[in-house]
Order: C-alpha cells, then structure tokens, then sequence
C-alpha cells in the first residue's frame, strides 16, 4: 500500500472537500468544514486459533516463543508428556525424567527448565523440588529447588532463571528462589504469599501478577522484582487466579484466569506498559491453568480448563498491529425480516424471501446507499438460501422445499429443484455456477452442484450440520458453523471442487450466522449462541480471528460482499429487524483538529 509521504512528501494540501481517494497518511486541510485530517490504517490487537495440543491439560509448564514453545507436565496422564509447538502445530517429543503438574517452567524451546510441581513420586502425588533441563531433545535431572512447591510463578532462562510463591502441602508460599545454571538460591520473599499465579521477565527483573492467596482469595496484585526486592505497583485490573503471561517486567500480557464477583472463567486479557495494566482483546475460548509462551505483542496461550472440569487442548495465538475493520449502520431495508436469501456485493446487494414473519416473496435490490423494492419471488419462502455475484443475477433455493429460482435483475423465474429439499443451507457461488451446502430436514451432509441448468449431488460434508454459512466459488468454497442436532458447531471445511477438508474451526460455535467471502478470505457474523450475536470472525485461509463486532446482534441475517468490504441486514434481535450494516476494512480517516 502506498504511503503519502512517499509519493508525494509531507506538504499539506487545501481542499474545499475530501478527497476522493486519500493515500495511507495523508494529511489535508478541508476549508469548507474548517477540518485538518488524515488518513490511516486501523489496526487492532487479536487472538486467532493455532494449532491443537496433542494432548489437553491444564496446569502444564511451559518455555518458549509464539513459533518455537514447549509445553510440559499437567494434569495429564502420564504427568511427564512434553510437546513443541513450531509455529503451526504441536508435535510430542521426549518425556520429562519426573512427570508432574504445575511446573515452573523458563527459557527456550531449546534450552529450557522445569521445576517444582506435584509429582507422582513413590506412588502417591506430593508436592516435588525437583528440577529438569531440556537441550532440545532429552530432560536431564539437575539440583532441586530449596523449597518444593507447585503452581509458582517463574521467568527467565535454563542458565536464570526465577521461581516465586507457589502452594505448599496446605499453606501458599511466598518464598523466591534464584538459580544461576547450577543451584538454587533463596533470596527475598514476595509481599503477598499466593499460588497459581503468573510471571514474565527475567531473574534480575521480573513481574508477578494475580494467583489465589492465603484465604483463597482471588488477587490482582502485581509485584515488580529488582533482583533484589520485590516492590508493590499497580494491580490488575481484574483479580483471578490460575492466569496465564508472558512478555518482560515493562511489556507483559496477562490473560485468562478464575474471576470473582460473580466467580468465574475469564478470557480476559490486559497488556502492561511498565506502570499500568489496560485491558485488550479477550482469548476466544476462556479458561484458567492455562500456559502461555512469548511477548506481550506476539504471544501463545494453550491448555487449561473450561467448567466444570472440561481440560482444553485449544491453542491461540495474540498478536497486535492486526489489521482492524469496523462496523457502520447505514439505511435499513423497506421490510424488517429474518431467514432470508442474500446475493450480491457491499454496494449491490439484493435481500429475497425470509419470515416477516410469515414467509415472505419480497424482494430488495441495495445500491450502496438505499434497498429499493423490486419484484418477488414466485413462491413464499423462509429459510432462503441465496447467491449471486451481483443483485442482477442471483440463485434462491432450499428454504422447506426443494424450489431454486433464478433472478436475471429485473424478475424471478423457477427452474429445476435440487434433489433433497431442505431448509438452514449454506450456498456458495453464482446464478450458474453454486453449491448447495448442508441443511435440513434430511440434507445434513449433502451437497449439491448447480450448473446453470440442473442440480447434481456431489460429495458430502464431514459434519452435517443445518444453519451453517458458506461463501466461494464452485471449486473453492468454504462451509463454516451451524448446528449438529442439538450442539451448536464451530466447524470449518473448505471445498476443493471434489472433496471437502477439515481445517481449524471458528473461535465460537455457533449457527444462523452470516457469511461472505472466498475460501482464504472470508467473513462470519452474527448468528446464535444460543441467543443472537454480534460477533464477528476474520477468516485468512488459515486461522479465524476475533475482529469488532456487529452493532446489532442478530441471528438469520442475510450478508453480501468480501471479507473487506461486506453488508450485514435483516435477521432476528428479536424482534425481526430491517437494520443494515456495512463492513469496511480498510484505511479510515480521522479529525485531527476542529476550528
């Protein structure tokens, strides 16, 4: 993308309006608004999905980056399992020599430690002191900790590394203990004694944050270590326990946890600046007796555990400076409605059929600013599915029947149905060329192809499902979400022209959402959960992204467009509404001074 500057220097230039299409940095002056702006790229800060553990725990250690982590030990059996995480995937690798759950854990995914734990030792689990290094492919035991002691925070490196606080056999530990490569060396306690809390940092400079303390309370205390003392600064902004965090004493991330009032898992997220935590984007999947890996702006968060008891294998991975969109509402649609078809672009989009609330054959055609009622469908329909390139030549078909019509921009015409009839599909391409993706009442995996003149059954989704989205084309689409009676489903599959492939699922479940895109870049919005959504998620052909939500929530929406430039409209709140939303992500631009 070009920058102003470089193309055309830092001179500001006058305008008697906005210009039409302003470079990234731009800067100019609008003399009828009396306006100095500038243009830029929005950008925000979000979790995405990585690869899964090979195995789910909770309470495991861990050492690394975001692209080379190891994870080790937990609530797992055997306690000693060990994998490294590439960036991508996790693969198992050699066992610890002592298998154990909540470990301290510092360095490299190279060059790392363990310690401490509680540990299956002598046939019964008791609180351990041992200590392991790792060289990149074997645990090797080395001198153990002064104090044995489990779910303590810890930083450093396997040459040093800082373990502090942790639990006991009953009572929480304030105890800080140093170690120089060879032995462990105690040095001054922390102020408050508490377990099951965090760390990031070094041994000479590091930060403790959150944990449980002596009465069980949640805490949102941080500490800041000198190398010598430990010094109160600012709290959390939300006291929990069983946090996760990475980063330095002065950039750190914290995230995750048990919360109070009311108790519960969080996804929380907070960044520190040295001084102050501010909170940011939350993980996707909250949990507690997670692990994480990294920076505060390139970090890993895997494992952990959802109530009651559920042990995750999820893994996410934060990064900021991502490229941030927003929602704007903009004119609503003639006739509020819900399950409706959808065809079209951000600036020509066409809305048909749906429940308003009974089924409806009407009929909308957008042109980037007004919906204008244009003719109807032959036949009264909800559960519509829809797809077009344009709102001049678009396919509906499914809906309680097996009916496709096509739209040719100025009338309806019924031809061929689809061999299932069914209701809640997805659709992908155009009025002669679309697939008919999943629904029901009998079509759970079924897809059909649309060729212009007939419908031909090809090969079937690897989980039916009804509700769900699609967008793409006829050889390259993508079906995601929806519901497999009863649960609600996060799938994801991409379509090839021949099969269709598992890839990773949406951060949330859930079904009656909007979808709009190609198969490496798509968009999903709104939806159920069970009630209605806002969320929205960013598709890159890899991982799904958590990115601003809808300013409705709503669930059986209709939407057209790129995973860029997208419209969302109709659906049920409840009620049944008529509200429009266009999605941009691109540069945006900004008042810097007002006369």
């Amino acid at each position: 993308m070009a920058e102003y500057k470089g193309t055309h220097g830092t001179k500001i230039q006058n305008y008697t309006s906005d210009p039409a299409n302003p470079l990234t940095g731009q800067v100019w002056y609008n003399a009828t608004t009396n306006n100095l702006k500038y243009e830029y790229q929005s950008t925000t800060s979000a979790w995405s999905t990585g690869g899964n553990l090979n195995t789910g725990r909770n309470s495991l250690g861990s050492a690394g980056t975001q692209t080379a982590a190891l994870g080790f030990g937990g609530n797992v059996s055997p306690r000693a399992q060990t994998e490294l995480y590439n960036g991508t995937s996790w693969s198992e690798v050699n066992d610890l020599a002592t298998g154990r759950s909540g470990p301290g854990g510092a360095g490299t995914s190279t060059a790392s430690l363990a310690f401490g734990g509680f540990a299956d030792t002598g046939g019964s689990p008791e609180v351990f002191n041992g200590t392991e290094t790792w060289n990149g492919t074997n645990w090797t035991a080395v001198n153990t900790l002064g104090t044995a002691r489990y779910s303590m925070g810890s930083c450093g490196t396997n040459t040093a590394a800082l373990a502090f606080g942790g639990g006991l056999n009953g009572p929480k530990a304030d105890v800080t203990e140093t170690w120089n490569g060879t032995n462990w060396t105690e040095v001054n306690d922390l102020n408050t004694a508490r377990n099951i809390l965090a760390g990031s940092g070094t041994n000479t400079a590091a930060l403790a944050f959150g944990g449980s303390n002596a009465s069980n309370d949640n805490q949102a205390i941080t500490e800041l270590w000198n190398g010598t003392n430990w010094t109160e600064v600012n709290d959390l902004n939300t006291a929990r326990r069983g946090i996760a965090g990475d980063g330095t004493s002065t950039a750190s991330l914290g995230f995750g946890g048990y919360a109070p009032s009311p108790e519960t898992i969080t996804g929380k997220t907070e960044s520190w600046n040295g001084t102050n935590w501010t909170e940011t984007a939350d993980l996707n999947t909250a949990r507690w007796q997670l692990s994480g890996a990294g920076t505060n702006t390139a970090a890993l968060a895997f494992g952990g555990r959802t109530p009651p008891s559920t042990t995750m294998a999820a893994t996410e991975e934060f990064n900021t400076g991502v490229v941030g969109g927003s929602w704007a509402t903009v004119n609503s649609m003639n006739t509020a409605r819900k399950a409706l078809g959808s065809a079209g672009t951000q600036t020509a989009a066409l809305a048909f059929g749906g429940a308003a609330p009974a089924d409806s054959v009407l009929t909308e055609s957008y042109n980037g600013t007004n919906w204008t009622e244009v003719n109807d469908l032959n036949t009264a329909q909800g559960e519509r599915t829809g797809v077009g390139a344009t709102n001049t030549a678009a396919l509906a078909f499914a809906g309680n029947s097996a009916l496709t019509e096509t739209w040719n921009g100025t009338n309806w015409t019924e031809v061929n149905d689809l061999n299932t009839a069914r209701f809640g599909a997805a659709g992908a391409g155009t009025n002669t060329a679309a697939l008919a993706i999943g629904g029901s009442a009998s079509g759970k995996v079924i897809t059909e192809l649309w060729n212009g003149t007939n419908w031909t059954e090809v090969n079937d989704l690897n989980t039916g499902r009804r509700y769900l989205a699609g967008c793409g084309i006829t050889t390259a689409a993508l079906a995601f979400g929806g519901a497999v009676v009863p649960p609600l489903s996060a799938a994801t599959e991409t379509w090839n022209g021949t099969n269709w492939t598992e890839v990773n699922d949406l951060n949330t479940a859930r079904a009656k959402l909007g979808g709009v895109g190609t198969n490496t870049a798509a968009l999903a919005f709104g939806g159920q959960i069970p009630g209605a959504s806002a969320l929205t998620e960013s598709w890159n052909g890899t991982n799904w992204t958590s990115v601003n939500n809808l300013n409705t929530a709503r669930e059986v929406l209709g939407g057209a467009g790129t995973n860029t430039s997208a419209l969302a409209f109709g659906g049920d709140v409840p009620p049944v509404t008529a509200a429009t939303e266009e999605w941009n992500d691109g540069p945006q631009v900004k008042t810097i001074d007002t006369d």
